[in-house]
């Protein structure tokens, strides 16, 4: 190799690696900021929402079961839901199953 490639390789090369490494890196921050933080911000919301479950709270689980807590759990991160006017109509479903509150019905004009 020859000195003046490896000054032309010096000047060159370093800059352009940089300029070309560019839209990966803004492209990453794109990503980050319309994905991962949203979806990091939903998570939060969510495992907040399950820490303050409780008796009498409407839910609706992952499953589109819906139900009213009845029993909350410490020990066990479980919750037993009735889910008909029946008192006997109840189901143990585990806190990961849940997929949030029941939402209020809108009323028709």
């Amino acid at each position: 190799m020859s000195l003046q490639f490896l000054l032309v390789l010096l000047q060159g090369g370093v800059g352009s690696t940089l300029f070309g490494l560019l839209p990966f890196v803004a492209i990453f921050a794109l990503f980050y900021f319309m994905i991962i933080v949203p979806q990091r911000r939903k998570q939060q919301a969510l495992q907040n929402l399950l820490n303050n479950l409780k008796v009498g709270d409407k839910v609706i689980t992952n499953s589109g079961i819906w139900g009213t807590i009845s029993i909350v759990r410490d020990k066990d991160p479980k919750f037993q839901l009735k889910i008909a006017d029946n008192p006997a109509v109840k189901i143990d479903i585990s806190q990961s199953s849940i997929a949030g509150l029941q939402e209020a019905p809108e009323e028709k004009k």
